[in-house]
């Protein structure tokens, strides 16, 4: 065995360890949590979980959650996906960029702004009010907050979906559906046959995230006091001093049930295969539009993207607000909040916490995805496809399951996050969000040629200095791209953050909003400054992040 296969075989070694210790032992031990209790084997909890009308409940409206934010998500980014690949005019770099708006804002931040606009005694009811269009107050969230978790979770994840469909519907080769028109096809049957199946990979992958997303999501219901969900059932249950085994059993059927979508949609999806022959040098053929068709074009992207913008432009008016009750607008204004938070120690500690916290996970991120993206596109040692699969599966994940695997698993420890949660935040933080820089890292190795390392190898450059000075220098800005992803989301974490930072002086930012949010002398205004001080970092990455990868951005969010 040579020396550079000893070197891979070790890092693929150190990979599956890493692996192993840190996201499939910590999932292992959540079943044994759930079945192996009293020092015996047992089912006892299960039946309970569908005997118990609460969590019966709470199963029921996280799946009609998911369904509906999958369903309408699919809804709005379809048409807009469709024109927006078909189509060209002036200014739709500009509209394509608006639309990415919502991804910006977490609905855990947009809950608040939400709350105060849409609530029954919130801006909008006072404006209708006013003008004489009801007579009593709206209650727009439905049952207890049911209906605005739905809103505010499809408004936050349509982009997903936009950007899965326009790189799907981008990879089809225009000059098939220009034969089938030559042979006489109408335009809904070449959609239905060649334009839905080919684009179906596309969706699929958007509507896996969106539904697991939305199904698992624990900071917008906690903000609209929804708790009759199963994440927010497990949170209470298992953040409660006499920790109750049923939250790990709830989380094992977390794991099924998406486990189940996943495979349940892909086979339904997937049953035929579908390939472009010309895919990787398919040749644009948007087509300019003017008159009616551009009018409906930016009609529809601009009520999509003022909806949208709605919980954002709620939650800055609250951050600049000094008082904001029973009117339609705020009645004074400051910047005092902005102030206070540079001044309060726990929104300082927080900011520094969560800024620590992300810069770490993200340089490790980039080791590892630099490791990985080599080995996935640059060798054929076994068992890089099942790296590939770990890599990824934090995408379908819920953060919910991996921060309680952590809880629990780690507990006792030299790393017991009760003592000292920063060493597992900063893993847990870096595993899920891994899966943005590996393959931000593998489109640039995909873009490099071999022949130009091949050529450094001739000239007589070693491995590390031709990957040093040619290879790394020319995938820096797939690299950086990943990386400020990596940051930003990293830095508006909710699940790991509210589940592991359990003492004040651990807070990230996230925690503190949620903290501040609840208190009463206050908090509410400066939980949205921070909020919006979060939105700002997040902005600038996302910005930056698309520039570099352009279409090549969607990938960031696919399974």
């Amino acid at each position: 065995m040579n020396s550079r296969k000893i070197v891979l075989t070790s890092i693929v070694v150190f990979i599956f360890a890493f692996f192993f210790v840190f996201f499939l032992y910590p999932l292992f031990y959540v079943f044994i949590k759930s079945f192996y209790i009293g020092g015996k084997i047992t089912f006892n909890f299960f039946p309970i979980i569908f005997s118990n009308s609460v969590l019966r409940s709470s199963i029921f409206n996280s799946f009609e959650i998911a369904l509906f934010t999958t369903i309408l998500t699919s809804l709005l980014a379809l048409p807009i996906s469709f024109m927006s690949v078909k189509f060209t005019f002036k200014f739709k770099s500009v509209l394509q960029s608006l639309l990415l708006v919502p991804l910006i804002l977490p609905p855990f931040v947009g809950a608040i702004g939400m709350k105060k606009i849409f609530a029954r005694m919130g801006a909008f009811n006072l404006l209708l009010l006013k003008l004489g269009l009801i007579s009593t107050p709206i209650d727009w969230f439905g049952d207890g907050g049911f209906l605005g978790v739905i809103i505010l979770e499809t408004l936050h994840l349509y982009p997903i979906m936009y950007l899965n469909l326009v790189a799907a519907l981008s990879n089809i080769d225009p000059t098939m559906e220009e034969v089938a028109k030559s042979i006489g096809a109408s335009k809904f049957k070449i959609f239905k046959d060649i334009t839905v199946p080919l684009a179906l990979p596309g969706f699929f992958a958007g509507a896996a995230i969106v539904f697991i997303w939305a199904f698992t999501d624990l900071g917008t219901p906690l903000i609209f006091d929804f708790y009759k969900t199963i994440p927010v059932q497990i949170f209470h249950m298992l953040t409660d001093i006499n920790e109750n085994p049923l939250g790990y059993v709830l989380v094992v059927l977390i794991i099924i049930i998406t486990l189940m979508f996943f495979l349940l949609t892909k086979k339904v999806f997937g049953k035929k295969k579908y390939e472009i022959i010309s895919k990787g040098i398919v040749r644009k053929n948007e087509i300019e539009i003017k008159g009616v068709k551009k009018g409906l074009f930016i009609a529809y992207s601009i009520f999509l993207i003022t909806v949208a913008l709605l919980p954002h432009i709620g939650v800055l008016l609250v951050s600049l607000s000094k008082s904001w009750f029973g009117t339609i607008l705020p009645t004074k204004y400051t910047l005092s909040h902005f102030s206070t938070i540079f001044h309060n120690n726990m929104t300082m500690v927080s900011i520094k916490n969560s800024l620590f916290y992300s810069s770490f996970s993200t340089i490790l991120d980039i080791f590892l995805g630099i490791i990985i993206g080599y080995i996935l596109i640059r060798t054929k040692i076994k068992g890089r496809d099942i790296i590939d699969s770990f890599v990824m599966l934090p995408l379908a994940l819920p953060g919910i399951v991996l921060a309680f695997g952590y809880l629990s698993s780690f507990s006792g420890t030299v790393i017991d996050p009760r003592i000292n949660p920063v060493p597992l935040l900063i893993i847990s933080y870096g595993i899920r969000r891994l899966p943005y820089i590996v393959r931000s890292v593998y489109a640039g190795f995909q873009q490099l040629s071999k022949f130009m390392e091949e050529a450094s190898y001739g000239l007589g450059a070693g491995k590390i200095f031709t990957f040093r000075k040619i290879t790394l220098p020319l995938i820096s800005a797939n690299i950086l791209a990943g990386a400020l992803l990596c940051f930003a989301y990293a830095m508006l974490e909710v699940s790991d953050s509210l589940i592991l930072a359990l003492r004040e002086k651990f807070f990230p930012i996230t925690k503190t909003i949620y903290i501040l949010f609840n208190s009463v002398s206050g908090g509410f205004y400066i939980a949205s400054a921070l909020g919006i001080l979060g939105m700002f970092i997040l902005t600038i990455a996302i910005i930056i992040g698309g520039k570099i990868l352009g279409k090549k951005f969607g990938e960031m969010f696919r399974i």
